[in-house]
């Protein structure tokens, strides 16, 4: 999803996504939402706004709707996501663009922001089935409707990859995932669904799915045109019957990179640009040097070296070089899929806390690997065909290798941790296990998150505005008297601090300790609090002191907040001043 295709096969719509809401109740249930929100007339904003954005989100009837967008319907590679909610804001439909547009996505994520019901109408989704036009990596053309209604009454799909492509995870791991459809591995030439970088491939009711496999390498003079550029790119990989869809990478030489035909190219596909200096690629073997460009940036190859060098090992030229006046183009296939793993921090709870790059990482995601609550925290973003691996608590070195396991055979995977994975979370966990495993770093992304201790601050106060700490109670992976120590120093230092795993039903005396240690250095009404479930259903909040912050209230899921000698409650609000002046 979201490289482009030929005639069949197009890519989202990019825009934003407007929020109509014409009532009050509407409104005000729609200041959670962090799309752009327009007043006026349900009919007259959608007419004027059809043209520019990928997705609305109209709190209106399902019935109103659809008189207002009928008239604007084009092809389901046009349309931007159209998505209802109701008046009492209980229920979420998608109406256009479901899985093409991406509605579905966006009714979920709109339902979680609202505390709503996402009601999916669309057959795969109503249903727990994996859509053939879904799964992350592949852009699906052909027979999509036929493949998938044989699906849907049961039968047995045959598939092939046709250059030994991986097939989609949840078919190949079908013992772990009841979303995947009955799959049989045949020859290429008797697959109702061919795994291919090629185009016309299609024939009867056979449907296609494009993976990332080819890599489109660059090179150009300065005074090159966008326009030549791009069209030489697609013209070429039309003649050699080659899908636009599966260019996966643009690549050219460093200084490049940033030129507007590389970057529009790169656009037109919807893929990322790659640069490598001229060193790197004089040193790869090419079909077709050239001495004119050698003389001009210091290697025989552009196109052709650029390509196989971001395909990397095992690559091949699958298209040699092709020139145009002021532009060369050349295709390379890559031959095995380059594995990603991005550990990923889902914030405290709340949907609203998560960040947009956590939330791509996961959409994006073949695989996603979790404790099983955590998963929970972000079932809105799951859909069927990703490979959700869930594991119980205290399995997190299983769930590293789990991981980095999927990373290695080629997926892209989600390592999912609430809060932030850096914060007694699973990013340094992973990173060993992928180091010892001998898979490559530069592929391991950690994304931030929300950390508990600064979820559960901003619901007390602002109890960590200054120098402050964050220490866990648990003794299960650190001797107990390291954590004494640890304690004693934050106290003797005068911080704040934010106490993680304060109690458990196997630990029930260290939190009274620690309440002991900080008692002892600064005063009884120094402001405490207690936060359990912060952002989440059952939250409470209990502001305190430290001489009465009473243990037997506290759970494994709580937080425990005590402030420095120079923490003040304002107000009933818990505030450590960052030394301004107030006036």
């Amino acid at each position: 999803m979201g490289r482009a295709g030929g005639k069949t096969v197009t890519r989202r719509r990019e825009g934003p996504v407007f929020v109509v809401a014409p009532t009050t109740r509407s409104r005000r249930a729609a200041r959670s939402l962090p799309w752009i929100q327009l007043s006026g007339r349900v009919g007259d904003v959608v007419r004027d706004r059809w043209g520019e954005a990928s997705g609305f989100v109209l709190f209106c009837a399902v019935p109103a709707a659809v008189r207002i967008v009928a008239p604007l319907l084009s092809s389901k590679g046009e349309d931007p996501a159209v998505v209802c909610v109701d008046e009492a804001c209980s229920r979420v439909v998608p109406l256009v663009g479901g899985h093409a547009a991406g509605a579905n996505a966006l009714a979920r994520k709109t339902a979680a922001l609202l505390g709503a019901e996402a009601v999916m109408t669309t057959a795969t989704d109503s249903v727990g089935l994996a859509a053939f036009d879904d799964l992350p990596g592949f852009v699906a053309e052909g027979a999509v409707a036929e493949v998938t209604r044989r699906m849907l009454d049961g039968e047995v799909i045959s598939v092939a990859s046709e250059h030994g492509w991986p097939l989609p995870a949840i078919w190949e791991n079908p013992a772990e995932t009841a979303s995947s459809p009955r799959v049989r591995v045949v020859e290429p030439a008797r697959a109702d669904v061919l795994i291919t970088d090629h185009t016309g491939r299609v024939r009867g009711n056979r449907l296609l799915l494009h993976p990332p496999s080819l890599v489109l390498g660059i090179g150009c003079s300065t005074d090159a045109g966008a326009d030549e550029a791009a069209e030489l790119a697609l013209r070429t990989l039309a003649e050699a019957g080659l899908a636009a869809a599966s260019v996966g990478l643009v690549a050219t030489i460093d200084r490049r990179a940033t030129s507007p035909a590389v970057r529009e190219t790169a656009a037109r596909l919807g893929v990322d640009v790659v640069g490598f200096t001229a060193d790197e690629l004089a040193a790869v073997e090419v079909p077709n040097p050239s001495g004119v460009v050698m003389d001009a940036v210091g290697t025989g190859s552009v196109a052709e070296a650029a390509a196989l060098s971001a395909a990397g090992e095992g690559a091949g030229l699958v298209v040699e070089k092709v020139v145009s006046p002021r532009v060369t183009v050349a295709v390379a296939r890559r031959a095995a899929p380059v594995g990603e793993l991005a550990v990923v921090g889902v914030g405290p709870g709340d949907p609203a806390h998560r960040t947009c790059a956590a939330e791509a990482a996961i959409g994006s995601a073949e695989v996603v690997v979790g404790y099983g609550p955590y998963l929970d925290l972000v079932a809105d973003l799951l859909r069927p065909g990703q490979l959700a691996v869930r594991s119980p608590i205290g399995e997190e070195v299983g769930r590293a290798e789990s991981a980095v396991e999927h990373a290695s055979k080629g997926r892209v995977v989600a390592l999912v941790c609430s809060g932030d994975p850096g914060v007694y979370g699973m990013a340094s966990l992973a990173l060993e296990t992928a180091a010892r495993r001998g898979f490559d770093l530069g592929k391991v992304k950690i994304v931030p998150g929300v950390t508990a201790a600064y979820g559960c601050g901003a619901l007390v106060g602002a109890p960590f505005a200054h120098d402050h700490a964050v220490v866990s109670l648990s003794d299960l992976l650190t001797p107990w008297e390291v954590i004494e120590g640890r304690l004693s120093a934050v106290a003797e230092a005068d911080m704040a601090v934010a106490l993680y795993n304060p109690r458990s039903q196997g630990r029930r005396w260290q939190l009274g300790r620690a309440i002991e240690i900080f008692l002892g250095r600064r005063p009884a009404d120094t402001p405490a609090a207690v936060v359990t479930d912060g952002s989440r259903p059952g939250e409470t909040v209990t502001v305190t002191t430290l001489g009465e912050l009473d243990p037997q209230r506290v759970s494994m899921r709580s937080l425990v907040i005590i402030g420095s000698s120079q923490t003040r409650n304002v107000g009933g609000r818990i505030v450590t001043p960052r030394g301004y002046q107030v006036r």
